[in-house]
């Protein structure tokens, strides 16, 4: 099941904490940030499409109106 982009938000949040996290091994480190970065790239997938629904949303409004 797909995760909320409020869920992937915290998802990230927590491991950003835990790469703040001293006592993470190298390894670790390097595995949290692969899935950071694939959840940051998620995050923006889904701004994109939610900025494409509002454009397309406008779009329609602005030619009904005319």
């Amino acid at each position: 099941m797909a995760k909320t982009f409020e869920e992937m938000m915290q998802q990230l949040e927590s491991i950003v904490k835990a790469l703040d996290d001293e006592q993470v091994s190298l390894e670790k480190s390097i595995e949290l940030y692969e899935q950071g970065v694939k959840l940051s790239h998620a995050c923006q997938m889904k701004l994109t499409e939610a900025e494409a629904k509002l454009t397309k949303l406008n779009s329609a409004e602005e030619t009904s109106d005319e």
